[in-house]
C-alpha cells in the first residue's frame, strides 16, 4: 500500500510539474489569448501537427478565417509555449527585430543535422558573415553571367532541357517537369557557385530531398527523438552522404583557387608585371563563385561546408519547385497562356529562331540565346513577372516559418511573449488572405499584380512574405525572378504541354499537393506530355 502511495505520489508531482512547466505565459494585457477550435486539453493542437502538410495548410487557413489578423494561441506537449500570427502588422515587427526574434534552439534543434552552421541555421556574426559571403556572389555581374552564359549552355546542351523536351515530344512519352526543372536549376547553380557539374541524379540530391523531408516531419512529431531510434537509420545515412558532398565541394573549390592561383603566378613571372606590395585583395578578385567568397570568409572548412549546402538547396530546390508550381497553375488556367505568350513571343520566339540558326551554321554545341539581363526586368515582361509572383503567392516555395524569442517582447497587437516563445506564422494561409488580397484571394488571378498603368506592383515583405523578409530577406530574389522568367520564356515559346491527370485508385484526384518537407516539392511531380507548338 505505501509502495502504490509513493507510485501514485510521484505520478501526481511529474504530472504537477509537468503543468507548471508548460503553463502559458503568453497574454494580451494579463489575459489569455484565444486558441484553435477544438483545442484539447494536455494534447493542445498536436493533432493537427501530425496530419499530412495539404491538410495542416487547410486547418491554417481556417484559422485565419476564424480569427482575421488576430493572434491565437498554440500549444504541443513537449514544446514551448507558442502563437500564430496573421496580421502584417505583427509579422513586420517579426521581420525587422531579428535582433530580439530569431531562430532559436526550437528550430535549430530539429535543423542541426542537415544544416549545421549554415545560413538557414544560423545567427548573429555567423550568420551576418554568411550573409556578406552570399551578397558579394549575388550581384548584377553573376545575373549577367546567367543571363547571357549559364542558362542558354545549359538549356542547349546536349542533354539539357531542351533536348528533353524535344526527345518527349518526338516520342510522346511522359515527362515528369519538376524533375527536369530541378535537373536545370542543379546544373545551373552547381555551375555559378561552385563551379562544378552537379546533377539531380548525384547521389547528394537523393540524400538531401529524403534527409530535407525527414527534417520537415520533426516539426511536426514531437517525439521524434524517441521514433527516429528505430526509423532513423536510413536519415542519418542521408546525412552522411549530404555531409561528404559539402567537403567535396570545399576540396574541389581549394584545389581549383590553388591552381588557378599559381598559373597566375606564373603568368606574371612570365610577362614580368607582377606588382610588389599589392595586397591579398587582388587575388580574391580572380575567383567570382560562390564557394570563393564563403572560403575568403571562413578559416573552418565545416563551416564552409556547411554554409555551401545550405545556400545550394535554397538555390536549386525553391526555384525548381516554383517552376513546378508556376507551369501548373498555368496548365490549370489556359487563358493566360494565351496572355502570356502575347508577351514573350516577340523576345523569345526570336531568341529561339536566332538560335536554330546558329546551329545549323556553326558547330558550337551550346549556343547562345540572344537574350540579355534588362529584357528580363519587369519593365520589359510585367505578365510574366505578375504570373511568377501569382503562382508563388499560392504555392510559396518556403509555406511556414518558425521563429523563438530571445527576450521577452510585446507584439503591436500588445501580446506579451516571454523569453523563448514559438512564433509561427503560415504564408500558404497569409497569402490567402482575403483581407490583403481581396474577395477572390483564393483564385489564380495574375492581373491583381498589374496596376492601371501596365506596371507590376510591388507588395510590401508583411503582406507577401514568401522572400522573407527585413534583415533576412532572401539574398536570391533577383536570380530566382530573372531565372523563372527566362525559363517560361524558352519554354512556353516552343513547346504546348498537357498535365496527365492523376489517380488515387480509380479516383481522379483534382489538387496537386505538396510531399513532406521544409520546402514546398509537389507529391509525385508534374508528369505532362510535350509536344512541339503550333504556329
Amino acid at each position: 500500500m505505501t509502495r502504490a502511495l509513493t507510485l501514485l505520489g510521484g505520478v501526481l508531482a511529474i504530472v504537477i510539474f509537468y503543468l507548471y512547466q508548460t503553463r502559458s505565459r503568453i497574454h494580451r494585457d494579463g489575459k489569455s489569448l484565444r486558441r484553435p477550435p477544438n483545442t484539447l486539453p494536455f494534447v493542445g493542437n498536436a493533432l493537427h501537427f501530425l496530419k499530412p502538410r495539404h491538410e495542416l495548410f487547410s486547418w491554417f487557413v481556417k484559422c485565419q478565417q476564424v480569427f482575421g489578423h488576430e493572434t491565437i494561441e498554440i500549444s504541443v506537449p513537449s514544446l514551448p509555449p507558442g502563437v500564430v500570427i496573421n496580421s502584417p502588422e505583427n509579422l513586420e515587427f517579426v521581420l525587422k527585430n531579428e535582433a530580439s526574434i530569431s531562430k532559436g534552439e526550437f528550430f535549430r534543434e530539429r535543423s542541426w543535422d542537415l544544416f549545421g552552421y549554415g545560413i538557414i541555421n544560423s545567427t548573429g556574426d555567423l550568420w551576418k558573415a554568411q550573409r556578406k559571403a552570399g551578397l558579394k556572389f549575388f550581384g548584377g555581374a553573376t545575373l549577367d553571367s546567367m543571363v547571357e552564359d549559364v542558362l542558354p549552355e545549359v538549356y542547349f546542351s546536349e542533354t539539357g532541357l531542351r533536348r528533353q523536351l524535344s526527345q518527349a515530344s518526338d516520342d510522346h512519352s511522359i515527362i515528369d517537369l519538376q524533375k527536369l526543372f530541378l535537373d536545370l536549376t542543379t546544373t545551373v547553380v552547381g555551375y555559378m557557385a561552385y563551379d562544378m557539374e552537379i546533377s539531380s541524379t548525384h547521389p547528394f540530391s537523393k540524400a538531401f530531398d529524403h534527409a530535407s523531408n525527414h527534417i520537415g516531419l520533426r516539426f511536426q512529431n514531437p517525439l521524434y527523438k524517441l521514433t527516429e531510434l528505430f526509423t532513423g537509420s536510413t536519415f542519418r545515412s542521408s546525412v552522411t552522404e549530404v555531409k561528404r558532398f559539402g567537403h567535396d565541394i570545399v576540396r574541389n573549390a581549394r584545389k581549383r583557387r590553388a591552381r588557378d592561383a599559381f598559373e597566375s603566378l606564373i603568368t606574371q613571372s612570365d610577362s614580368e608585371q607582377s606588382h610588389s606590395g599589392s595586397s591579398s585583395g587582388g587575388e580574391a578578385s580572380r575567383f567570382g563563385t560562390l564557394i570563393d567568397s564563403l572560403i575568403e570568409a571562413f578559416a573552418n572548412p565545416t563551416i564552409v561546408a556547411d554554409a555551401a549546402l545550405n545556400f545550394l538547396s535554397a538555390g536549386r530546390d525553391t526555384t525548381a519547385q516554383s517552376l513546378t508550381w508556376t507551369l501548373y497553375a498555368l496548365l490549370r488556367n489556359p487563358e493566360t497562356i494565351a496572355i502570356l505568350r502575347g508577351e514573350i513571343d516577340p523576345i523569345f520566339s526570336r531568341a529561339k529562331k536566332n538560335t536554330d540558326e546558329n546551329k545549323q551554321g556553326t558547330k558550337e554545341a551550346n549556343p547562345i540565346a540572344p537574350i540579355t539581363l534588362s529584357a528580363l526586368q519587369p519593365l520589359s515582361l510585367p505578365i510574366t513577372h505578375a504570373v511568377f509572383h501569382e503562382s508563388l503567392r499560392l504555392y510559396p516555395p518556403v509555406p511556414i516559418e518558425i521563429k523563438q524569442t530571445l527576450v521577452p517582447l510585446t507584439l503591436p497587437d500588445g501580446v506579451s511573449l516571454p523569453t523563448s516563445a514559438v512564433v509561427v506564422w503560415c504564408i500558404w494561409s497569409l497569402n490567402r488572405s482575403t483581407s490583403t488580397f481581396g474577395p477572390d484571394a483564393h483564385a489564380f488571378r495574375p492581373g491583381r499584380w498589374i496596376d492601371s498603368s501596365g506596371k507590376l506592383i510591388r507588395r510590401s515583405e508583411a503582406e507577401y512574405p514568401v522572400f522573407n523578409g527585413g534583415p533576412r530577406a532572401c539574398l536570391g530574389r533577383k536570380m530566382a525572378e530573372v531565372l523563372a522568367c527566362w525559363v517560361l520564356g524558352v519554354v512556353l515559346a516552343e513547346f504546348e504541354f498537357e498535365e496527365v491527370v492523376h489517380r488515387d485508385g480509380r479516383r481522379e484526384v483534382k489538387e496537386r499537393v505538396s510531399a513532406n518537407s521544409l520546402t514546398l516539392p509537389m507529391d509525385g511531380g508534374l508528369p505532362c506530355r510535350v509536344r512541339l507548338r503550333a504556329r
